[in-house]
């Protein structure tokens, strides 16, 4: 992934939100969300981050208010927003109407399949306002969200690029 056009793109800002309980990751149901802590998931994605000429912001609430204030925060400010909603993906209309309204690539990850677990977990109230959702891949995922956010940036970029070079000269 580190080919010469990675390396001259623009620097690009990805704020990582984590929603309630994954702050207890490596200590919760590990038979669910595996033995990793979220401090270490997100080195890996700093580290990703690094290589790639991304800058990298970790945010982690429990509290729904302070979720939908960051992603708003991330208006102006972020070029994407990677988020793991948890148990509010199933029940906020508020974080939901957050990310549509800032209008910001949003990759939504989740560590297990939420499609194959209890009934509640199917109703997503997020995913019909995100770019995309990556769902059952573990901690993995959120290294499938880096990858995919490099991918989306580079094609917003190509686009930018060719219609500047559209433009009449004046």
């Amino acid at each position: 992934m580190q080919g010469n056009y990675t390396k001259q793109r623009l620097s690009m800002k990805i704020v990582v939100i984590q929603g309630p309980n994954l702050n207890m990751l490596g200590v919760r149901e590990q038979q669910i969300y595996g033995p990793m802590k979220l401090e270490q998931i997100h080195a890996q994605m700093k580290d990703f981050a690094d290589k790639n000429n991304m800058e990298i912001e970790f945010f982690q609430s429990n509290l729904e208010g302070e979720i939908v204030d960051k992603i708003q925060e991330c208006y102006g400010e972020a070029q994407g927003i990677i988020i793991n909603a948890a148990a509010y993906t199933h029940t906020s209309i508020a974080i939901r109407d957050a990310i549509s309204a800032v209008s910001i690539p949003t990759i939504e990850v989740h560590i297990s399949n939420i499609h194959r677990r209890e009934e509640f977990r199917k109703t997503n109230m997020i995913a019909p306002v995100c770019t995309s959702s990556i769902v059952g891949f573990g901690p993995f995922g959120y290294h499938l969200a880096m990858l995919g956010m490099s991918q989306i940036m580079q094609e917003i970029q190509a686009m930018q690029a060719q219609q500047a070079a559209a433009q009449p000269q004046a």
